[in-house]
Formats: C-alpha cells, structure tokens, sequence
C-alpha cells in the first residue's frame, strides 16, 4: 500500500502537486464558506515569519502601523469611481445587521484606500503633517469565483500601507523605495525568490492608480506570480476625499497618495517557487525551524541524551530547532519532514554516534553529511546560509533559462506556453493584449532595456514580459 504521503509528481500534474503539498505539509484547508481557508499552525508560522521581516522593512522606511475598519460604507468605494468600477464584482456587501436592513449598504473591506482617504482628510492640516506613512496588518475580502488555497481566496491576510505627501515627486519616490527596499529585498534576500521589477500596463494598473510597479516572480512551472505591488495613485483619492494640506506659502493644495500590499499569495509562492516532487523547501532566513533533529532509534537513553544535548547547543546558537519525539517508524517521520521542507536534518543514531558522528542532510540537495558532535553548531551555520545562498542561484538559473527575447508577438505566444516571453512593448497594441489574453497569457510588466523600473508607459525602448499567471 502506498504511503499516504505520496505527492502527486510535479510533471504529471502541477496544479494537484500544488494541493497536495498544502494538504499534506499541514499548511492550511479550506474553510466552511467557499473561497476561505483555515491556516493551519504550520503554514501560520511560515507567514508569522514573512510579516516580521516585512513589517521590520516598513518600519525603517517611516510607516508606522495601525489599524482601520472591516466595514466600510458603501458611499466612501462610490466618491471614487474607477476604483468601485474595479472592484464591484468583488464586493461582499451587508444589507442586514442586528436583524434589521441598514439604511446604506456596508462593503466588507476589499481594500483601505477609501476608509483610509477619510480619515487622511482629517489628520492632514498643513505641509507639517506630511508625509504621513500609515499600514496596516489585516485581512481583506474579494469575493473570489476561482479559489486556490493562498494563492486566491475570498478572504485573505495581508499588509496595506497608506501614505499622503506634499508632491507627486516624494509618492512616487517613497512607493519605489517600498518596493526596492522592503519587498524586493524581502522576496530575493529571505524569500529567495528573483523578482521581475516594472510597472504594470494601463489595462492591468490597480484601479484609481495613476502608475502600479509589480514584482513579478516565475514559479516552477513556468508560470508569472504577481508576489507584490505598489501603486502611486496621484491626486484621484486625495480629491475624492478632500485630503488637502496648506503649504508653506499658505495655499490650499491636494495630497499625492500611495498604496501598496503583500499577501498571503506570498506563501503560495514560495511553495512553487522552491519546492520539489518532496514536497516543500523552504529558505533557511524564513523557515519557523531551521533543524530537526531525528533520533533513528526512540528509546535509546545515548541517543535521547545526545538529541536534547543538540537541541540545547542549537538553541543557545540561536538555531530555530525541534526534537522530533513523534511516534512512527523513522522512514515515515523523514518523509513528514521531507515534505514540510524543514531546511536540514539531524539523524542521530547509535552506530554513527559511537564513532562520536551525526548525520546532517540538506533539504534542497539530499545531500548527506557526517559530523563530528562538537563541530555540529559550525556545521549547521554554513549549512544554512549555503542554503539559503543556493536556493536563490537556483531560482535564478531556473528564471533565466525560461526567459527567451522575441521579435513578434507570435513568438511570444510560443515562448509563453515554457515561461516568460521578452517582447518591444511598442508592438504591443491594445488589440494584442486582447489577444493574449484569448491565449491565456498576460502582459506582467513593462521595463527598461537595463531590466530597470520606467516612470511611465510612454518611455521609449520599453520591453515587455509575457506570461501565463496565477
């Protein structure tokens, strides 16, 4: 009989692959109402992990954190109309409460920018209060037909910061210093995720933004994830909700605002970022515990001693470790671990522990290795940070080799069905897009030739990235 953690190859059929993991690491299910899901304690503490290098990154930029409404009055999405156009077919909206209907409808938080917006207006007097650099850590609701476990769910956690500035020149610098110093740093130097960087085209811009960046990362299929975005939304909310300071020469004037957010998507990412026909892998930095220490026979009062003697070192070095003291045959608690993706193993057994020796094994690589007891902390601290370093070369490799430069949009059509297709963006007519998408394919981001961020669509010598996306 097969084991009941056999994962589904990842080349026969990705998409179960893909559940099978999140099922079978104990990393979440889905909740009673369709499109919610129940984060299981595994999968929480991966994203405990993520909101505290995130938040840490936000914090050093200024932004300090708070905390606005669930419920928003339907009228605050309607003061600014592209923004309730592009969103309306996601609103969950309440009609009845305290079992009576309510005068005005109440949308369950989509989004912050319009609670936010109101209460901007009343805090921001003059060019003295400005920047004001809000986010928050809280869950939102998008009303979801196609759900996928963290990559798309009707409900779901995230951060979204807020801020206001006195010129559209300070936005739009903070935005990309949001997104060059807090999310790109965190997806490549904790995530070990390499991120396309650019601006999303007009069609595909956040709704009521004036320009949106995106970090683009190829997951192993070959297939665009959008892993973060940033959007500078100029004058239009400031506007809808009369956010106006006086500057130092005494006159009335509009903020310049932005937005920007990260999600629980983040961990769909990482599953199919790094992990294998195994199950997960995931980068020493981020992983809730870095080691787990194995006894190859329970029971064993050498092998006990020396597995707590371990755990204690570790502990003191600062190494996120557990014991293993499950029950099962050691071939099954392997596996269960092989699949959670825990970044090394120690196997303590009484044969390598007579000649004084552990086993220590590289979740990315399977890579085996003898060592000495008291060399273990060294051992397990260059380990990990060779890891970590390799995990990201090989995200990278695996990017790069999937990225092919074309000269038409019909060899970008091809290129697009094994990864990421490079096209001019000036052969790229509203028709084209239409067009791809009838293909299944989307326009991910436009950059510069040098692989840079523009500052708007109409740059000469754009490129563009083509792709099949989550």
């Amino acid at each position: 009989m097969a084991s009941p953690n056999v994962l589904t190859p990842q080349a026969e059929d990705f998409p179960k692959w893909y559940q099978d993991v999140v099922a079978k690491a104990e990393m979440a299910d889905n909740g009673p109402v369709r499109g919610t899901m129940v984060i299981r304690p595994y999968g929480y503490a991966i994203w405990e992990r993520m909101v505290a290098e995130v938040d840490q990154r936000i914090k050093k930029t200024g932004a300090q954190n708070a905390y606005f409404p669930l419920f928003i009055p339907q009228s605050y999405l309607a003061r600014e109309a592209e923004h309730i156009e592009g969103f309306s077919p996601e609103l969950a909206v309440v009609t009845i409460a305290g079992g009576e209907e309510l005068a005005e409808p109440i949308v369950v938080r989509p989004t912050s920018e319009t609670v936010i917006g109101e209460y901007m207006a009343k805090w921001v007097q003059s060019h003295r209060d400005l920047p004001l650099l809000l986010n928050q850590w809280a869950n939102v609701v998008r009303w979801e037909l196609r759900p996928r476990l963290f990559l798309r769910s009707s409900e779901f956690l995230w951060q979204e910061g807020h801020t206001a500035h006195a010129s559209a020149e300070d936005a739009s610098s903070y935005a990309l210093r949001i997104h060059t110093e807090v999310y790109n740093d965190f997806l490549t130097s904790i995530l070990a995720v390499p991120t396309l960087l650019g601006i999303k085209p007009p069609s595909e811009r956040f709704a009521g933004a004036t320009n949106t960046m995106t970090c683009e990362g190829m997951m192993r299929d070959g297939k665009a994830l959008q892993m973060a975005t940033s959007h500078e939304l100029g004058q239009n909310f400031a506007k809808a909700f009369d956010i106006v300071f006086q500057n130092d020469a005494g006159e009335s004037a509009h903020c310049f605002t932005t937005s920007w957010g990260a999600s629980t998507r983040m961990v769909g990412g990482l599953i199919m970022a790094h992990g294998d026909d195994n199950g997960l892998v995931v980068p020493p930095r981020l992983a809730p515990i870095q080691v787990v220490i194995l006894p190859v026979r329970e029971g064993d009062e050498a092998v006990d001693a020396a597995c707590a003697q371990l755990a204690a070192t570790l502990e003191a070095n600062e190494v996120r470790v557990t014991l293993d003291k499950g029950r099962g045959s050691f071939g099954r608690r392997t596996t269960d671990w092989e699949i959670k993706g825990v970044p090394l193993r120690l196997e303590v057994g009484p044969r390598d522990l007579a000649e004084g020796l552990v086993t220590m094994v590289r979740r990315d690589t399977n890579e085996k290795i003898s060592v000495a007891l008291d060399a273990v902390a060294g051992a397990i601290s260059h380990a990990l940070g060779a890891m970590q370093a390799d995990m990201l070369a090989a995200a990278t490799a695996r990017r790069d080799d999937r990225i092919t430069t074309v000269s038409t949009v019909a060899e970008a059509i091809e290129a697009s069905q094994n990864g990421f297709a490079r096209l001019s963006w000036s052969l790229v007519t509203p028709e084209i897009e239409k067009q791809l998408k009838g293909e299944a394919l989307t326009v991910r981001c436009l950059q510069r030739a040098d692989g840079s961020i523009p500052l708007s669509d109409t740059e000469d010598g754009l490129t563009c990235i083509i792709a099949k996306s989550y």
